[in-house]
């Protein structure tokens, strides 16, 4: 199943909505490992998107949709996250030149583009304790996945959910959370798990 460049802004728009309510759980996460600006993070960059797909012609396209959103979270708070995640997606938006829709396949290749950004700029990889440890394996169970939208969502975040948990057993290597080094177990990836809600609320920001 394939939605329109449009049907993607409004699907988008009705996710990142929804977002912020996890805000606090996110903070507090954070702040186990490192600063706590998670939240604000999710929070601003929701709202910043949101207004950003809002401003957006009527027939923008799906690269220009990915752009917006990419602009938009990247500035809205001056954090690592935002600049990996925003950074991602600005990658993804010139992987979808020329495309009006985002099916499965599409929706692969912007999954990975924004993964091997974050692996690029981030210097980081799968099992550092990341957004990367929820992402990769969401999207390897994409690839192999069938069915429509929604069992494929629900698929990508009972892997997430799998690998969110995982992460709790890590050793953070990347960012501040590494600081803390021995005392960074035992804590869940806040990264990994802002990605989890946000395939969450994704699922249904999909139903409308």
């Amino acid at each position: 199943m394939s939605i329109s460049s449009t049907e993607l802004r409004d699907v988008l728009a009705r996710t990142l909505a929804t977002l912020p309510a996890h805000a606090e759980e996110l903070r507090e996460l954070d702040a186990a490992l490192g600063d706590g600006d998670l939240g604000i993070t999710v929070q601003a960059g929701s709202a910043a998107v949101v207004k950003a797909l809002a401003g957006l012609p009527g027939e923008a396209t799906v690269a220009e949709v990915l752009l917006a959103a990419g602009k938009a979270f990247s500035t809205a708070n001056p954090s690592t996250f935002a600049a990996l995640i925003g950074g991602g997606l600005l990658a993804a938006s010139k992987t979808m030149a020329g495309k009006d829709t985002v099916g499965k396949d599409e929706a692969l290749i912007i999954g990975r583009a924004v993964a091997g950004r974050i692996i690029e700029r981030g210097k980081s990889q799968v099992g550092d304790k990341t957004v990367l440890d929820a992402l990769v394996p969401s999207l390897d169970t994409l690839e192999k996945s069938d069915g429509d939208t929604d069992a494929l969502l629900a698929a990508m975040i009972a892997t997430s959910q799998e690998r969110v948990e995982a992460t709790a057993g890590l050793q953070s290597q990347k960012g501040r959370a590494a600081w803390v080094q021995e005392r960074s177990i035992g804590h869940a990836d806040p990264g990994a798990t802002a990605y989890l809600r946000f395939l969450e609320a994704l699922r249904e920001g999909v139903k409308g």
